[in-house]
């Protein structure tokens, strides 16, 4: 138990350190060991100093949702680079029928609302422009949709539920 706490204290974020590391040595593109070193020093570094600014990450509720989440999203952004490549190269500019969309939020945990607006962008098509000032509405422009109601219908049921359960909102 000491060990894991002085661990911690060193580490307080393992898997962003382990990632800062991997991130330096492939933008380096020298894998001496040096470079390892460099990372390595970066990765405990950078989560040190920023320790004080981070809260308590929100509690997982269910990690089974999580996982299915991350499946749904790789699919997701799979799916949607095929489809604005056919765009792009097969429509002509004025048959695409750009909008905006208001999308209304039940989620009040910071960091799903953070997550939902990075699926959002993440995904080809669709980009996370502006939150409301009480966080209840989610302004996303898309690239192209056929129906705007659907495509927010969409990104509720497909996303926004599935984070409500990851994160256990919605719940008594």
């Amino acid at each position: 138990m000491r060990v894991r706490a002085s661990l911690r204290r060193w580490l307080p974020h393992p898997a962003l350190s382990l990632v800062l590391t991997l991130t330096w040595v492939a933008l380096q593109n020298d894998f001496s060991a040096a470079q390892w070193l460099m990372g390595a020093i970066l990765g405990v570094a950078i989560p040190l100093f920023l320790r004080p600014f981070w809260p308590d990450p929100p509690p997982v509720r269910s990690w089974r949702a999580a996982l299915a989440y991350a499946a749904i999203v790789l699919w997701d952004i799979t799916k949607a680079n095929v489809q604005v490549a056919g765009w792009v190269l097969l429509r002509r500019p004025e048959t695409l029928r750009s909008t905006w969309l208001v999308v209304p939020l039940r989620l009040r945990l910071p960091e799903a609302i953070a997550l939902l607006a990075g699926t959002i962008t993440m995904t080809p098509g669709t980009v996370s422009c502006d939150l409301a000032a009480d966080g209840s509405a989610l302004l996303v422009h898309c690239l192209h949709t056929e129906d705007a109601a659907a495509t927010v219908a969409e990104i509720k049921t497909r996303y926004e539920e599935r984070l409500m359960r990851i994160f256990g909102e919605g719940e008594a």
